[in-house]
Order: C-alpha cells, then sequence, then structure tokens
C-alpha cells in the first residue's frame, strides 16, 4: 500500500482591509450578482487590470 502523503499548502492570498465610497461598493455588489463571482474576486481582477494597463506620467 503507498503512504498517503500530505504537504503544505502553499498560501498566496492575504487579507488585506480598505476603505471605498459606498456607491463603489453598491456597483461591486449588482456586479457579483449579475457575474456569479463574489465581490473579493471581482475586485481582485480589477486591481490585477489596473496594474497591468497602468502608465505612470512623470511630471
Amino acid at each position: 500500500m503507498e503512504k498517503f502523503i500530505v504537504t503544505p499548502k502553499e498560501d498566496k492570498a492575504v487579507t488585506m482591509t480598505i476603505r471605498i465610497d459606498r456607491t463603489l461598493q453598491e456597483k461591486y455588489n449588482e456586479l457579483s450578482a449579475k457575474t456569479n463571482r463574489s465581490r473579493n474576486e471581482l475586485i481582485a481582477m480589477a486591481l490585477q487590470y489596473a496594474l497591468d494597463n497602468m502608465q505612470i506620467q512623470q511630471r
């Protein structure tokens, strides 16, 4: 019989607290309901998109 080997799970997620306008939260709530994705997942996707497509303009 082969051994049942359990290895530590690599946890890449962290918890972060932010403050946003209530209207923005409501829009994410609506989008979450329409897409069947969690609000957390949608915000993480939006943050990644912003980083991937950001341009920094020098003064």
